[in-house]
């Protein structure tokens, strides 16, 4: 049996941290249980922040939302300032996981986990998310590309926490669009998936592209080589199926029990060409 505290705030919460910075912290568990029962860790005190209130809520900051890293992915496909400014965010989190793990798995968990897998990380590298850590003596906010090193590896040290996401309002895309690709139609872990935010001209121009691949590296990927490619060309088959030796040059993906790194990457570049169904937007 596990020793268990719940910190009822903030403060209290940091405090703890302080005196015991080896303590694993953690709010619906979902991905922490199941590596207890298998073994892969064994912390010697769990910190439950479920009742701290600081760390849940969505602020809106004018040009940007600031998120609470304990809101479940339910609560924030619920909230109308997440349904009204990140509906990129929305489509990845209605695909992720089942409905008892979206009422009990955290967009900070989420984060903190870093699975090249995690469902919402490529939206919140396009809507250039800045995670804000703390601890009991300091506070920092890093881009959340930085933040994720490698697969399970973040830059929080020892009695730090995420205390907050901080996520860009998008301009006026007219496509958001979220997919992936699992060994089965529904409670998928992603194979590879695909975000894209494009501003698309009345005359059919892709005016602006900004796309990114979970599940094929280590980290998010995303191109600058593809995003430019594609600005000022018809959103049609052709061009996006131009771009498919670039995004196929962008990606490094792996043999695993789920799908070959060959695989891996055709589907990257072929989830591009479904982007040619917004072209009548």
């Amino acid at each position: 049996m596990k020793d268990v505290v719940l910190p009822a705030s903030l403060n209290e919460l940091l405090e703890i941290l302080a005196g015991d910075p080896d303590a694993t912290v953690y709010a619906g568990g979902t991905d922490l249980l199941v590596k207890m029962r298998q073994g892969l860790v064994d912390p010697a005190l769990l910190v439950c922040i479920e009742r701290v209130a600081e760390l849940r809520g969505v602020i809106d900051e004018g040009d940007k939302l600031w998120i609470g890293p304990a809101m479940t992915h339910a609560s924030l496909l619920e909230h109308p300032l997440i349904q009204r400014h990140l509906p990129l965010l929305v489509s990845a989190v209605e695909k992720l996981a089942s409905p008892p793990i979206r009422h009990m798995g955290t967009i900070g968990g989420n984060i903190v986990t870093a699975s090249p897998a995690g469902d919402t990380l490529p939206p919140l590298y396009l809507t250039d998310a800045e995670v804000e850590i703390r601890s009991n003596g300091s506070s920092r906010t890093v881009p959340i590309f930085n933040f994720v090193l490698g697969p399970g590896v973040v830059d929080l040290q020892p009695g730090e926490i995420i205390s907050g996401i901080r996520v860009a309002k998008p301009p006026a895309y007219i496509v958001h669009h979220f997919e992936k690709v699992g060994r089965r139609t529904s409670q998928a872990c992603t194979v590879v998936s695909l975000a894209a935010l494009m501003s698309v001209s009345r005359d059919g121009l892709i005016e602006r592209a900004r796309i990114a691949w979970g599940g094929v590296g280590p980290t998010v990927v995303t191109s600058k080589e593809v995003d430019e490619a594609l600005q000022g060309k018809p959103l049609s088959i052709a061009t996006l199926a131009s771009v498919g030796p670039l995004v196929e040059a962008a990606v490094s993906p792996i043999d695993d029990v789920r799908a070959g790194a060959e695989y891996r990457r055709a589907v990257a570049a072929a989830l591009v060409l479904r982007l040619v169904q917004h072209g009548d937007r």
